[in-house]
């Protein structure tokens, strides 16, 4: 009958429905921690065949999981926050990790009669007692709905207590481990920022507090703090809670104690590598994951699960160190380059975290900005930018053998150069060992590798072997040979800044003329293996000019030295006055000279002549054109109670030997004689004032002071910084305008012949016909049309329609 059949099934379903779920989630009166006795899997399955006789076994699953979330919304999960909230306001850290713990244990004691029902319905899934959606997918369903009701969104003060319990834990973990490790050096540098402050208890003192948990060293909780540490990971791991709750804690805590030992550590220190220490450092870490994501114990059995979350904790980690360690170094790239080579370990270090990080671009952007702010500014001398650039070759091309950082990040600095006016001279300077700390500029030239420049004709295809060919990384210029990039050298780079190495021969010429002319002893020794060294550089057709230049230094030597011997032949009445030695320049080699009017006294002409006549007579159908402004006079100034021996300049020669006639001078007169300009005369008198010989009294009258007047107060002459030093070449700005009235007598003939002209037809016919031969003047058609503009002002010239034309009454 139905009324037995119906009782049996209400039966099975009550004997069912309270083993599977607690009875307060039934509504039932029994107490939740009360237990109901396990009864006998034989009873259980007796009543699930009852449900299976009425189709009614499909339906448990579902059943359960609807019981369980309710009994999680309306129950659990408040009872669990509740008994959170309570804990917030504990100050005492070991009371409040304690109290925390306290909360998951009830947590799980809740939780735990669901978790074996689980297990029981998994069982029955397995053996086919059940119908639903399979036991993986029925236990993925109970631990979602943990994680969703349970820790949907959680209080910040939960997330600092789970961070402050973590927190400590790894301090007691990375304590104990450096104790373990019997204080030695490895292990005093992997400890963290906070280790290294407790360390005095071991080294100047006994510390009142313990290293691990802070506490006073009687109320040391660091066992029990390790021990909690266990019992919540073991919680979480049962309740599939674990990543869900300590994740976020446990990244925090690595990545923070990553960023302070980095910054301790490594934070200005380039002269060693930190990967081989910061991996052993990272293994600890890992050591302290293993507890936390591990099960422990003599019993303990990791799952595939939780060896494969361990493994990507170590990914991890190990991402972020490179990604944190090359954001530093790129930060502190500018101060690395200036200090390499001490400081290629940090860029070692640098190129190895780059590879496996996705951190160029951070790089480039980072170091052209540190270069603009720090180094490409008015108050930074150009020989210490081309110093820096140098570094940054060398340190970029450890970093990147393709040298597409190179090229990219110091294109600012080549950029920056080309605007500076005394670049050129600095570059030069250094090449030949003139300009200060140019050590690495003249090593490079004794390698005496050729120049080779951003123009040449090379191919990729030039690698001697293919096997070791490498593509170029993403970011490189394509239309830039691979092979030319990585073969530059130091020199190569530095004169391509400018493209042509006409710019570098034209500004050596003109150093190597001032020191020739600045030395007055022919020794010519080290220039000739500079020029040598710079043929094989820049090819002999380019240095053409500096080896006449040397040439005549020793043919200067010889002329001297035979009139020398033809003067001693003579009878000691026939003699010269005074011994003159001339230096004999092939002018149109030379560079331009320094042009300046001085008239000698008769008795230095007279010698000059007779000097010309004895050159005559050595070299037939050649003469002697004087510099009288240029070289150098040794003379004995004879005064009363006094005799000065000075080395001077010609004009300074000539203004003391016209006070040989007449004491006193004023300067117009001395002006009219020496046809020197009133204001470079008056400037050149200051040598004498400063030595004593002369006073000026009154204003623009000198007289000779023959007897030194000690008890006079001395006058502070002031020294025109011209005076110091004086080049005997003309000035650049001499030279260019000695140039463009080169170019003005071509533009003259050209528009005669062919009347009016585009700029750009100028420019092009000046490149053909006059920017030619070994010095090669150039202009660019920016400073051509500028010197044409200043011409039409000038009504020299006519402009209209965009043409040039000279004007009808030139001839």
């Amino acid at each position: 009958m139905e009324p037995p059949a119906g009782a049996e099934l209400s039966a099975a379903w009550h004997t069912l429905s309270t083993a599977l779920v607690p009875p307060a989630a039934l509504g039932l009166a029994a107490p939740r921690s009360s237990a109901v006795g396990p009864l006998k899997d034989a009873d259980l399955r007796a009543a699930l065949d009852v449900l299976r006789c009425y189709d009614l076994h499909s339906i448990v699953e579902e059943w359960f999981i609807e019981v369980l979330q309710t009994d999680l919304q309306a129950n659990i999960a408040p009872e669990f926050w509740n008994c959170i909230g309570q804990y917030e306001n504990t100050a005492e850290e070991p009371q409040c990790s304690s109290l925390l713990l306290d909360a998951f244990c009830l947590l799980k004691c809740r939780l735990d009669p669901y978790l074996n029902s689980l297990e029981l319905l998994e069982r029955w899934t397995k053996a086919g007692l059940l119908l639903g959606t399979g036991a993986q997918m029925l236990q993925e369903k109970v631990y979602t709905m943990f994680k969703a009701i349970l820790f949907f969104s959680t209080t910040k003060s939960f997330q600092e207590m789970i961070q402050q319990f973590y927190s400590r834990t790894f301090r007691i973990y990375m304590r104990q481990w450096k104790k373990g490790e019997d204080g030695t050096n490895e292990c005093e540098s992997s400890m963290s920022e906070t280790e290294q402050e407790s360390d005095t208890e071991e080294g100047g003192g006994e510390s009142p507090l313990c290293a691990g948990c802070s506490s006073k060293r009687e109320q040391c909780w660091c066992p029990k703090a390790m021990e909690q540490f266990q019992q919540l990971n073991d919680i979480l791991r049962r309740l599939n809670l674990l990543e869900r709750v300590s994740a976020d804690a446990v990244t925090t805590i690595l990545h923070r104690m990553i960023e302070e030992r980095m910054e301790q550590r490594c934070r200005g220190e380039y002269e060693h590598s930190f990967l081989n220490e910061f991996q052993e450092w990272i293994e600890k870490v890992i050591g302290w994951l293993s507890r936390v994501f591990l099960q422990d114990g003599p019993l303990a059995r990791s799952s595939p699960e939780a060896s494969s979350t361990l493994k990507r904790w170590r990914c991890h980690v190990q991402r972020f160190f490179y990604r944190i360690y090359a954001s530093m170094r790129i930060e502190e790239l500018f101060s690395i380059i200036r200090d390499f080579p001490e400081s290629k370990p940090a860029v070692e270090d640098l190129k190895f975290c780059l590879e496996r990080t996705n951190q160029r671009q951070q790089l480039l952007s980072s170091l052209k900005s540190a270069l603009e702010m720090r180094l490409l500014h008015p108050g930074v001398n150009t020989s210490d930018i081309i110093t820096l650039y140098i570094s940054a070759i060398k340190a970029l091309r450890e970093l990147d053998p393709s040298m597409v950082i190179l090229e990219v990040a110091c294109e600012p600095i080549r950029k920056y150069l080309r605007t500076r006016e005394d670049t050129v001279r600095q570059i030069v300077a250094g090449l030949t060992g003139d300009a200060e700390g140019s050590g690495d500029l003249a090593n490079e030239l004794s390698k005496a590798d050729p120049v080779t420049l951003e123009n040449g004709q090379e191919s990729d295809d030039d690698i001697s072997e293919p096997g070791d060919w490498v593509p170029d990384p993403v970011d490189a210029d394509p239309g830039k040979s691979s092979s030319k990039r990585r073969s530059s050298d130091i020199i190569s780079l530095l004169v391509s800044i400018y493209g042509s190495k006409d710019l570098f021969i034209n500004e050596y010429r003109t150093l190597l003329a001032d020191r020739l002319l600045h030395q007055f002893n022919y020794s010519a020794e080290r220039e000739i293996r500079n020029v040598e060294l710079l043929k094989l550089r820049f090819g002999e057709a380019q240095m053409h000019y500096c080896e006449v230049m040397l040439k005549d230094m020793a043919d200067s030597r010889r002329i001297n030295a035979n009139i020398r011997d033809e003067e001693e032949k003579l009878p000691e009445e026939e003699r010269p006055p005074f011994s003159l030695v001339a230096v004999i320049l092939s002018s149109e080699f030379w560079p331009p000279l320094k042009e300046e009017k001085l008239e000698l006294p008769e008795q230095v002409k007279e010698a000059m002549e007779a000097y010309s006549k004895k050159y005559e007579k050595l070299k037939a159908m050649r003469t002697l054109n004087w510099k009288y402004h240029l070289g150098l006079v040794s003379l004995d100034v004879e005064l009363a109670d006094r005799t000065l021996s000075l080395s001077v300049s010609p004009v300074h020669a000539a203004i003391i030997l016209h006070f040989q006639t007449k004491s006193t001078w004023t300067l117009t007169e001395l002006s009219e004689v020496l046809k020197v300009p009133v204001t470079s005369l008056k400037r050149k008198m200051t040598l004498w004032l400063q030595q004593g010989v002369l006073r000026e009294e009154p204003q623009g009258t000198f007289t000779v002071i023959e007897e030194e007047q000690k008890d006079q107060v001395e006058k502070v002459v002031l020294i025109d910084s011209d005076e110091e030093g004086d080049s005997a070449m003309a000035s650049q700005a001499d030279q260019k305008e000695e140039e463009l009235q080169l170019f003005w007598t071509y533009i003259q003939a050209m528009l005669t012949n062919l009347e009016s002209l585009s700029l750009e037809r100028i420019h092009s016919m000046l490149k053909m016909f006059v920017m030619t031969g070994p010095v090669v003047t150039e202009i660019d058609i920016q400073e051509l049309q500028g010197f044409l503009q200043k011409k039409v002002r000038d009504q020299q010239l006519i402009y209209s329609g965009g043409v040039y034309r000279l004007p009808k009454n030139c001839n």
